[in-house]
């Protein structure tokens, strides 16, 4: 087992904790064992800001190009790794609705007896928004549970019938199935990026760790777990 005091830490957004999971035994190869915490970017951005650091962050786009403007991560360090979608899942072996136009989609929401989505997730600041612009947020919010997580599990359990999140966090949940993605006009795709900590006390290692996600494995990876690679530099 590594030392925990030569690991490399990682602070993640959830939409890459599949792809982290898988790589592990890639990247322990490499010699880039790490330890990393998880979170909505909008969880982790109030923790960096009150002091908390790492190694490598992996976020949204726009949280890394706010931290590398107030110099928190090493300018030109940055790097996007994956574009994610926002999709939909209900219980394995549930009724499948159809959710591929607009209108399908807003009448299976309203049709569905119970909904989850995340409160500070960047899924779901755009499905609250989304929710208001299509004029139906006081009945979808009547039958909704909120919470910071992987709301997909709530699914699984039959807690709720329907679970709305980015993709790549719903397929880190057995017991579901993805019925698809937001229709296009709806859908909002985020980029995660990852850079190195200006605290960094192994910057070089925290750039290797991060070019390993723009390899071929972790491309693999990455489309494994619903994610588009980008796997170049921003």
């Amino acid at each position: 087992m590594t030392d925990p005091r030569f690991m490399l830490r990682v602070l993640s957004t959830l939409g890459l904790r599949g792809v982290m999971t898988e790589m592990t035994s890639v990247l322990i190869r490499r010699g880039l064992d790490f330890a990393a915490s998880y979170g909505a970017s909008n969880v982790l951005m109030p923790r960096i800001a009150a002091g908390e650091s790492a190694d490598v962050a992996i976020l949204t786009d726009a949280a890394i190009e706010d931290l590398s403007e107030r110099g928190v991560i090493i300018d030109g360090s940055r790097r996007d790794l994956a574009r994610s979608a926002i999709g939909i899942a209900v219980r394995a072996g549930a009724a499948r609705p159809n959710v591929r136009t607009v209108e399908s989609f807003k009448e299976t929401i309203l049709a569905a007896r119970s909904i989850a989505f995340s409160r500070s997730g960047a899924s779901g600041l755009h499905f609250a928004g989304l929710i208001e612009r299509l004029g139906i947020a006081p009945e979808v919010m009547r039958k909704a549970r909120v919470f910071d997580g992987v709301v997909g599990e709530l699914a699984a359990k039959g807690d709720v019938e329907m679970a709305v999140q980015q993709v790549s966090e719903l397929k880190l949940v057995g017991g579901i199935d993805i019925i698809g993605t937001l229709p296009d006009e709806l859908q909002k795709i985020t980029v995660f990026s990852a850079g190195i900590f200006a605290r960094s006390a192994r910057p070089a290692a925290a750039g290797l760790l991060i070019a390993a996600l723009a390899s071929p494995e972790a491309m693999g990876a990455m489309r494994r777990q619903g994610l588009e690679p980008v796997g170049r530099l921003g």
